[in-house]
């Protein structure tokens, strides 16, 4: 498949040039359509993301909670990044874990470290893991990592409790292997374009199986054809023009729904972080500003309102707060991004690390601070255990009616974790959310059986979902 039937460069740039200036009428129609949660086309797009006036931006802003609100409701899901590995053999010049890094410390854990980690994950109250390596597969081969994914399901922390979900990010694979990976019990199946730019691509890879463009930019076509239904996409903002890359997004998630009637599960926004002996991450080459950044957000949950949002630790705890406010639906905690991070959290990682990390804060204290925003923190994996993936999970997730299960399965989770992870401020705190938010469950009869199962958690009973 050649990439130019779905990623049009020369469309996007027309569109960035054509929208700038647009009328505050146009804009406050494109807005309007955006709360039909039906989504925007790349024109609407195009005209929300090269916006720059404060007051139009607010705007902006508060359409995107809006629309999360109703397809999510007031929650965040949250996860924490397990790296079983740092041998490369890719060049990528913003990663710390690149070929031509010498100094880094290459690592790749065997199987009781994996499960070391991963205890150490759960005693923090997880229940949902991103599982990650480089690409290297004389190293560390596919056939390794999903060795990695059983002995993570495996381990039980001192509660008793296991991992419920390990969702994956990995390096492109072949059909063959898509279709054995289809009968593994993964959640989601997330890898990033970088930057869709091909030009920039190009220089910013230098060399590795990763250098080849089309390759990596057909990953979810190879995945969907052989068997996965939830796959993740995203980009590295400040590699290239944000507003190109928004637009490259939402030209890669539209191809995606047209083509298996399944648009990305999930939509990623890193920026790039320092990282050891990375020179574009020293020299950003298109930094992209916090406001630009939250835009980036707003435009995303405005364009794709069924879409799960993820934003790492990359980001600033007071960043982070700003941004749940902005469409955000997904976010890591307590995260390490170098293989053994967990087990050696006191030992500095610089030398071992992707990047670098700015949300330093343990689980507990996100926890905590989502709570006193009067967020609802979510281990939940409810979806992916009913089946409700791929199509059926569209189905649900475009109307909005997700939320009759998402705010449910959250209250359940958090419970959990309130019983068995807490401090005693948090607990309070949390018990009082579940109390109001209880009252939000639209269905009286749901909300008689969630308050059934709280009372049977609150006695000992654990993993009720709906």
């Amino acid at each position: 498949m050649n990439q130019n039937t779905f990623i049009n460069a020369t469309t996007i740039e027309n569109l960035l040039t054509r929208h700038i200036n647009s009328s505050p009428q146009k804009i406050d129609d494109i807005l309007a359509k955006a709360l039909e949660l039906k989504g925007l086309d790349i024109e609407d797009a195009a005209t929300l993301i090269t916006i720059s006036d404060k007051d139009q931006l607010e705007k902006i802003f508060q359409t995107a909670l809006k629309i999360k609100d109703e397809i999510y409701g007031n929650r965040l899901v949250l996860f924490a990044p397990l790296y079983v590995s740092n041998h490369c053999a890719n060049n990528c010049l913003y990663c710390g874990f690149r070929h031509d890094n010498k100094d880094m410390k290459r690592i790749c854990l065997n199987i009781d470290e994996v499960k070391d980690e991963t205890r150490i994950i759960l005693e923090e109250g997880h229940k949902r893991i991103l599982m990650l390596m480089g690409e290297h597969p004389a190293k560390c081969s596919f056939e390794y990592f999903l060795e990695t994914i059983d002995a993570a399901y495996a381990v039980k922390d001192s509660k008793g409790s296991s991992l419920r979900r390990v969702n994956i990010e990995i390096a492109p694979l072949s059909d063959v292997q898509f279709a054995e990976l289809s009968h593994i019990p993964i959640g989601t199946y997330t890898c990033f374009q970088e930057t869709y730019h091909e030009e920039t691509y190009k220089k910013m890879h230098p060399s590795g199986k990763k250098s080849h463009y089309d390759w990596r930019l057909n990953v979810m076509d190879r995945a969907l054809k052989n068997g996965l239904h939830d796959v993740g996409i995203g980009a590295l903002f400040g590699l290239y023009d944000y507003r190109f890359e928004v637009l490259a997004l939402l030209q890669h998630a539209k191809h995606l729904d047209e083509t298996y009637r399944i648009g990305p599960h999930t939509i990623s926004v890193p920026r790039i972080e320092s990282a050891q002996n990375a020179p574009a991450s020293r020299i950003v080459p298109h930094p992209t500003a916090d406001t630009d950044f939250k835009k980036i957000v707003a435009v995303l949950r405005c364009a794709v309102p069924y879409t799960g949002i993820i934003l790492s630790t990359r980001e600033s705890p007071t960043m982070r707060n700003e941004l749940f406010h902005l469409g955000i639906s997904q976010i890591s905690a307590g995260s390490r991004t170098s293989p053994g991070g967990y087990a050696n959290a006191m030992i500095n990682s610089t030398v071992q690390e992707q990047f670098s990390v700015n949300d330093t804060r343990s689980t507990g204290e996100v926890i905590r601070s989502v709570i006193e925003q009067g967020f609802v923190p979510s281990f939940c994996t409810g979806c992916y255990r009913r089946g409700r993936t791929g199509q059926d999970f569209m189905e649900l997730a475009k109307p909005g009616l997700i939320k009759a299960h998402c705010l449910p399965n959250a209250l359940l989770t958090l419970k959990e974790y309130l019983k068995d992870y807490a401090d005693e401020e948090t607990r309070i705190w949390g018990e009082n959310i579940i109390k109001k938010e209880l009252l939000h469950i639209p269905s009286k009869n749901r909300m008689k059986k969630t308050e059934e199962y709280l009372k049977q958690v609150e006695n000992g009973k654990r993993d009720l979902y709906f």
